[in-house]
């Protein structure tokens, strides 16, 4: 990391689930910081707690204790609708599943989001910023295919588009690449790489996909919901891609 400003931090977080008369410790203590413009990656076996810990940074769920800051703000004691409103401002959301909207066509998908804030872009500036993502996306040509009309790789594009629809600060991606080919898979990795050094929108990945962590910057390898290695400057140092064939 190059000593940018911090825009994720957790500090000693612990989730702990009620499972029956027992609990779940899914994370156990765990810290660490995102800076702006970071492409980071989570990695681990099954249960090693990253999609827990990526729901926590996206404000779906609560730490049981410690604290998670988004962009200078602590979340635990916020209330629903503040949580709502810091997910719509700061954070985009890519899953393995595209979430499209079925009856809706690209262009709507993409802009689907911005419609959905208190406060409205100008509809021009919203247009010119919804034809930008649409050519970077490598959409322009099919901003008027449903989903049921595109391939997986055109939906995960669609996807990826839509998350930055809001310009935020950091896109949370679960498994992105979980559903595609190893080909279109490796497109779509160089795409939000393209797009992070481009807006230099912060990345953080939740991931199984060697390439994925042979791409990032940073990798924080989790089991047992503890962080057992942090990797720093991995890509630039070509040893990513050894610590994902362990995951």
């Amino acid at each position: 990391m190059s000593g940018g400003p911090i825009v994720v931090e957790l500090k000693d977080v612990h989730k702990v689930y009620p499972l029956g008369k027992t609990q779940v410790h899914a994370v156990r203590g765990v810290s660490f910081a995102v800076e702006k413009g970071d492409f980071i990656a989570l990695t681990g076996p099954s249960g090693s707690g990253k999609s827990t810990i990526l729901n926590m940074i996206g404000c779906i769920d609560k730490p049981t204790s410690g604290t998670v800051t988004i962009d200078g703000v602590e979340t635990s004691s916020l209330s629903d609708r503040e949580l709502t409103e810091l997910r719509q401002k700061k954070l985009g959301f890519i899953f393995q599943s595209f979430n499209l909207i079925p009856v809706l066509d690209v262009y709507e998908n993409v802009e689907f989001p911005l419609l959905l804030g208190k406060q409205r872009p100008n509809r021009r500036e919203m247009q010119e910023w919804i034809e930008f993502l649409l050519e970077a996306t490598g959409l322009a040509s099919h901003r008027h295919h449903r989903p049921s009309e595109l391939s997986g790789g055109q939906r995960q594009r669609v996807a990826i588009a839509r998350a930055l629809a809001t310009k935020p600060t950091i896109v949370l991606a679960d498994e992105p690449t979980a559903n595609l080919d190893s080909k279109t898979g490796q497109a779509i990795i160089e795409l939000m790489r393209k797009l992070n050094q481009e807006l230099h929108t912060t990345f953080i990945f939740s991931t199984h996909d060697p390439n994925i962590v042979a791409a990032v910057d940073h990798v924080i390898r989790l089991q047992d919901g503890q962080i057992v290695e942090q990797t720093v400057g991995s890509r630039a140092h070509g040893d990513a891609a050894g610590a994902g064939g362990a995951s």
